[in-house]
């Protein structure tokens, strides 16, 4: 955020909070397929459902720090490079290794980034819409193409050309062919107009007219977390990863 404007630090907070319950998330995910406990997957199957919260106040967040970044377009090309670490880990280095199966191709990093050039690109144009406006046209453009994976517009109304979905070389706007499967996907179709939606509401932010209680700090664990989002979520999961395994070894290899 720029220097002379006070932080909010509640953005940072739910963006903690955010990255926090998706490490729990996954968590159950490696102790049930790591461990052999049914348990596991099962809890991990169970908050499926609570998902979509956790993604719309990450990327809701990331968007109204689009409004209040130094250089937008910088800092998504660095987060895109992030995803493309990720690729390259879960794509090419992990089946040299014999593990297969968790390949990320255009994963939350990837479509956040990419998010944040266009925004950054737009922002001039961004800047002379209203607010209110815009965040009302985001809306409509999410739910209208929210259905793109499942071949619609408007949940089934409006059917797509199938046309559209004989290559994966769109997997990232949201066509792609019956073979593609990416272990984490988030296409920019329906999710950019989220981030939009961030960043039009960042405008109130950017003009220092949030509320006053967000500029207070409320749990600092969540703040810290939020701060370094994208260190947390490029070390938690072989992080996750490594202790169970290592826990798996101890208490449950014969």
């Amino acid at each position: 955020m720029k220097n002379n404007r006070e932080r909010i630090i509640l953005l940072d907070e739910l963006r903690g909070f955010a990255i926090l319950a998706m490490i729990v998330h996954h968590s159950f995910l490696d102790i049930g397929s790591l461990l052999g406990l049914e348990w596991g997957l099962e809890i991990f199957t169970r908050l499926f459902v609570l998902q979509p919260l956790f993604w719309g106040i990450f990327i809701i967040t990331s968007g109204i720090c689009s409004r209040l970044s130094r250089n937008c377009i910088r800092r998504g090309f660095i987060v895109l490079g992030a995803g493309l670490g990720i690729t390259l880990v879960t794509a090419v280095i992990m089946p040299l290794m014999n593990m297969g199966g968790n390949e990320i191709y255009f994963g939350i990093l990837h479509c956040l980034g990419t998010c944040m050039i266009i925004t950054g690109l737009l922002m001039p144009l961004i800047k002379k819409i209203n607010p209110v406006a815009g965040m009302i046209i985001s809306v409509i453009l999410f739910t209208v193409t929210y259905s793109v994976g499942a071949h619609s517009l408007l949940f089934g109304l409006i059917p797509l050309p199938e046309a559209l979905y004989r290559t994966n070389l769109t997997a990232p706007l949201g066509f792609y062919t019956q073979s593609f499967f990416s272990a984490d996907y988030f296409a920019l179709l329906p999710w950019l107009f989220m981030f939009l939606f961030g960043a039009f509401l960042g405008a109130y932010a950017a003009e220092g007219r949030f509320p006053k209680f967000t500029y207070n700090s409320h749990i600092k664990a969540f703040a810290f977390v939020g701060r370094n989002s994208l260190w947390f979520y490029l070390a938690h999961q072989p992080v996750i990863y490594a202790a169970v395994y290592a826990v798996y070894l101890i208490f449950f290899k014969k």
